[in-house]
């Protein structure tokens, strides 16, 4: 017999994180993980389109750590969960790092901001990096409120926020379409 996805639990606005923990819905904590499993759905999207193969493997890889981060931020801090989590590396960051430098070095110097768009997929690629600097506003926000994120998490949104802007840049390379410089007017 097939797992039943609906359980009925939720029907009132409550959840429960890994250690039992009830919450509403719209907690903080729920928010950001939420933001985090989008961010995952987007890169699902943007992995579907991208013809690198090197590429295609790191963002199966950063889905995977998504999930760990996910995990993270779904845990009770303040409850002992017998379920193991898995855990981010500063080498998951330092990949990241690797990895835009890698792209920068094909990419032209950029010497203006530059507005999203010119082929779908770069424009998934900036919709994607949104989503995870809101996620990483909203870790910052629990921060704020006393709730615990680890240190690794936000350090690790932050930088792929940062390879998906590369990544943008890198896929309209690629592609071979123009950047479009952001003129502002005067």
């Amino acid at each position: 017999m097939a797992l039943k996805i609906y359980t009925r639990t939720g029907d009132k606005g409550k959840t429960s994180l890994i250690g039992g923990t009830k919450v509403s819905k719209n907690h903080l904590r729920i928010e950001t993980y939420g933001t985090v499993d989008e961010l995952n759905s987007w890169l699902g999207l943007v992995n579907d389109q991208i013809t690198v193969p090197e590429v295609r493997t790191l963002i199966r890889e950063i889905q995977d750590r998504l999930f760990t981060v996910g995990a993270s931020l779904a845990t009770d801090p303040d409850k002992d969960s017998k379920m193991k989590i898995p855990d981010l590396r500063s080498a998951d960051i330092k990949l990241l790092e690797d990895k835009i430098d890698a792209m920068n070095e094909v990419l032209p110097e950029m010497k203006h901001f530059i507005l999203p768009g010119g082929h779908p997929l770069v424009s998934q690629c900036h919709i994607a990096r949104c989503v995870c600097r809101r996620a990483e506003r909203l870790c910052v926000g629990m921060q704020e409120q006393e709730m615990f994120v680890e240190p690794l998490v936000l350090q690790y949104l932050n930088r792929l926020s940062d390879y998906l802007f590369v990544l943008a840049r890198y896929t309209a390379h690629q592609l071979q379409v123009e950047e479009i410089p952001w003129k502002p007017r005067m």
